[in-house]
Formats: C-alpha cells, structure tokens, sequence
C-alpha cells in the first residue's frame, strides 16, 4: 500500500524496531495557521490522531503537519524525513550519490541550511560514509527524527490549533451536509 507515493510497508519495516513514546508535556501554543483546503472527511482527519503514520500518509495530514512544523521552526524534521522516503526509492547510483549529498547538505553537515538536530555518533558516521553512499546510509538519523516528531512534535500537533480547526471544520461541513436545515 502506498501512502502519498511512500511505500507503508517500507516505511513500517524501516520503523518497526523504533522506541517512541509519546509525551504530553509541552504546552499548547496559540499560532494563527492558513485554512486549508479540505479533501478528507471527517473520519480520516480524526484518525490522523491514530499516529504520525497517518499523518505522514494523507496529504491534507502532512500539509496540516508541515505548517504546524513551520510555527514552531522545526519543519526541518519532516522535510528530512521524506527527502530520506524519496532517497530510499533512488535506482541510479549517481542519482543515489547526488541526492545522498544534498540530503547531507541541506540537512546533515555543520550549518546546513535546515540542519536537524541529530546525535554526534549518528553525524559523524554519515558524515565518514558519504563518500560511498547506500540507500540505508540515512537510516539511523531517520529513525531519530521520525521518533523525535512521534513523541514530541506529534503530541503537540493534535493539541494545536491547526488540528483543532480542521476537526470543526470537517465536522461543521459535515454537520451542514446531513442537516441541511441549520
């Protein structure tokens, strides 16, 4: 099955020894967030609370996701996220080699334009293996980053008020579409 052109099942098996937990510590904050279009129903935009798969899989979820990301300048995350996805799909060795260095660019090195916040261990050996890329070459700051959005970012998103305004949203207009007398 194929979330948005990603691969469930690669992205399950890539996840499925992963650690993450969710919190709730973080406060909410108020941020005034564009209106989107709505697509989905009412249903998919409550299961997207299920998990960050599911918003990571439906692209209203992500785009929900992203500008929620934005307000609390982390996008970075989930841009790295899926740049790895759309890596992970890469046939071509030089292809391979060129988007493995501009994930390492944009993403990975010392300053890097929407550098993500990974562990020494994890950089350093992207870091000494990019010169010879492999499409798991990523793999583990992945991993890191998906868990950081899972337990962290994702939390606070179902608690935000994007997310809280698509729900109205989707349950007004779907309230209207079955009592058209209101």
């Amino acid at each position: 099955m194929e979330w948005n052109g990603i691969n469930r099942g690669q992205v399950l098996r890539s996840i499925n020894t992963l650690n993450c937990w969710e919190t709730s510590a973080h406060p909410l904050e108020s941020v005034s967030f564009p209106h989107f279009v709505l697509r989905s129903n009412a249903g998919e935009t409550m299961a997207w609370s299920e998990s960050v798969d599911t918003v990571l899989s439906n692209k209203e979820g992500l785009a929900a996701f992203r500008t929620f990301l934005k307000s609390e300048f982390s996008e970075e995350n989930v841009e790295f996220w899926l740049a790895c996805e759309d890596f992970k799909k890469t046939k071509s060795s030089t292809k391979i080699a060129l988007k493995a260095q501009k994930i390492y660019s944009d993403f990975i090195q010392a300053d890097a334009p929407k550098e993500i916040n990974i562990d020494f261990h994890t950089k350093n050996d992207i870091s000494q293996n990019i010169s010879e890329p492999t499409l798991r070459c990523f793999d583990a700051a992945q991993s890191s980053i998906y868990c950081l959005m899972a337990k962290d970012s994702f939390p606070r998103f179902l608690r935000s008020e994007v997310y809280k305004e698509l729900v109205k949203k989707h349950q007004d207009r779907n309230q209207k579409r079955w009592l058209p007398f209101l």
